[in-house]
């Protein structure tokens, strides 16, 4: 089975240095680089699509908004939201790109099943939802073959930043988190599940990185300072 490295980054990331650390990561790497698993958990940003619109955040006040080189509208990252990154080399693996966000959301969906949260797909609108609301929203990027950008998750967080934003660019579409269904509210309890969830529907062997990321010479001063493992 193949490896999965994965860094569970400490505290609280800017989301910018974590962004051009992956950059640089897709751009370094090789047919035999092992695959990256980043898990972060980032201070208050929206970020902006490639295709999103301004007209979509609302009142973002003292949150600032960060146009990115992913898909999809404006969503939020903040405290007490799990984000992942899989960093996956589509070729190697035999996937597709609509497999590919199918089995992200099947790994968000049998993770919630963990505390029997029965959670859905929505045809249309990528993402997880339960009962019709939000939880987890999904934005990625393939270059040469493999990903960055990657995955939500709201797990115990203030949910009050998304009314200042159409989530995901849909006017009134409501969110939730894992701890207003009776989840845990401890991100390290649902990183352990979803970490899991994810390897096996990559068929990879989830193992713990060492302490520093692989940055690119173009990101490596900018996120060493903020980004530890």
């Amino acid at each position: 089975m193949t490896d999965l490295l994965v860094h569970r980054l400490s505290g609280l990331s800017p989301y910018e240095p974590v962004w051009r650390a992956m950059q640089a990561f897709t751009d370094a790497r090789t047919p035999q680089t092992t695959d990256e698993l980043w898990v972060v958990e980032h201070t208050p940003v929206f970020t902006l699509g490639q295709a999103g619109k301004w007209e979509h955040v609302l009142n973002p006040g003292d949150i600032p908004v960060v146009p990115v080189d992913r898909g999809g509208q404006v969503t939020y990252h903040g405290p007490g939201q799990i984000v992942a990154y899989p960093l996956i080399d589509l070729r190697r693996a035999g996937i597709g790109v609509r497999d590919y966000v199918q089995r992200i959301e099947q790994a968000v969906i049998d993770t919630l099943a963990e505390w029997n949260i029965t959670a859905a797909r929505r045809d249309g609108a990528p993402g997880v939802y339960v009962n019709g609301a939000k939880i987890a929203a999904l934005g990625i990027r393939v270059r040469r073959g493999c990903t960055f950008h990657g995955l939500a998750f709201n797990i115990a967080m203030d949910l009050e930043p998304f009314h200042r934003i159409n989530p995901c660019g849909f006017q009134g579409l409501q969110v939730t988190q894992v701890l207003d269904l009776g989840g845990p509210s401890r991100l390290a309890d649902v990183e352990s599940v979803l970490v899991a969830e994810l390897a096996r529907q990559f068929g990879l062997q989830a193992l713990p990185a060492t302490p520093t990321l692989t940055f690119g010479a173009g990101a490596q001063s900018a996120a060493r300072a903020s980004v530890t493992a």
